[in-house]
């Protein structure tokens, strides 16, 4: 006969110095508190600046660490959304493998990864956003892997910026191969620019959160912004800056090695893709699958992979990807 526990029960009281803080901690009609209590399995009761907390032991000391790490995030000048709220309690909740991280430490709060701007700063809200933003730094050339929505190229974009507005680069290139999901470039109107600008239009997105709209155009009418498709990279060197490559799965293996290879001297590369979206003709291999076998284990190079787990946009869209990648897996079905 198998015996099963009962987890044991406890309470917790909490207070926090600063009044207004606790308020913003606690969010709009206590939206993060409720956030925290679904996750968490907890019982959380605010009074003022006091929180008692009820349930298993294990959920409040979880919801102790996830409650500080916010309040550390106030009181540092940062804001607390529901995202980050939601960020906070994944990290917490894989405390175990993240230790050999800088993500925590050791019993205490959550240190998360964080790049910022003058317009904005972003802060990590998965385990695998923390390690990706945290090896910008200490490689020359990273990889981002993984489905839609787990942020590859928005926090890619975001390092590059935050680089340029401190005059650590001297300019952001940023590309694409010409290759699109079912559609032909050749039906579009206008110059090669023109039919690839609109698949460009996520790189876009993303610099006009991180940098003010006027600061944008006089960067990308400068030339310290370059928006360019792969095939114009062919012949440069590429030097003082950071480089990104957007849906790379769609990249030959000569066009992979072309691109690497332009990496000029105080540069950086990000190249980042989702291997199971190749819209490459069949039995092409793709560049980014071929390199990231490669160049696994090269010094310099740093390769960060992300799941469903780490969707960070509707809650829906990390079901869709799991339903499509369990589907995948069955016998017989085509990837």
């Amino acid at each position: 006969m198998s015996e099963h526990k009962t987890p044991s029960l406890g309470q917790l009281e909490m207070a926090f110095e600063d009044n207004r803080l606790a308020v913003q901690l606690y969010g709009e009609f206590d939206q993060n508190i409720a956030l925290i209590e679904q996750r968490l399995n907890v019982q959380i009761t605010p009074r003022g600046n006091h929180l008692m907390l009820k349930g298993p032991q294990g959920a409040i000391e979880l919801t102790r660490t996830v409650l500080e790490s916010l309040y550390d995030l106030l009181e540092q000048g940062g804001s607390v959304a529901i995202a980050d709220v939601d960020g906070i309690i994944r990290m917490v909740q894989t405390r175990d493998a993240q230790l050999p991280l800088p993500t925590l430490e050791n019993g205490g709060r959550v240190r998360m990864a964080q790049i910022a701007t003058r317009k904005s700063t972003i802060v990590a809200r998965t385990p695998a956003q923390d390690a990706y933003m945290r090896s910008f730094a200490g490689n020359d050339l990273c990889f981002g892997i993984g489905p839609a929505g787990t942020g590859k190229t928005y926090l890619a974009v975001a390092f590059a910026a935050s680089l340029l507005e401190r005059g650590d680069i001297n300019r952001i290139i940023l590309s694409r191969p010409a290759v699109e999901a079912g559609e032909r470039l050749g039906f579009l109107p206008g110059d090669l620019k023109e039919k690839v600008d609109p698949y460009l239009r996520p790189l876009y997105d993303a610099l006009y959160d991180m940098l003010h709209p006027e600061n944008v155009e006089r960067f990308l009418e400068s030339g310290l912004i370059e928006v360019a498709p792969l095939a114009f990279m062919r012949g440069r060197t590429l030097s003082n800056a950071v480089i990104i490559l957007d849906e790379a799965q769609n990249t030959t293996a000569m066009q992979m090695k072309m691109f690497l290879t332009r990496m000029g001297e105080n540069s950086k590369m990000i190249v980042t893709g989702d291997p199971s979206q190749v819209d490459l003709p069949p039995g092409q291999v793709s560049g980014l699958v071929q390199a990231v076998d490669l160049l696994n284990g090269v010094d310099g190079v740093n390769i960060s992979r992300f799941s469903f787990e780490d969707v960070v946009r509707h809650p829906l869209v990390a079901r869709i990807v799991r339903a499509y990648d369990q589907q995948t897996q069955l016998p017989g079905s085509r990837k």
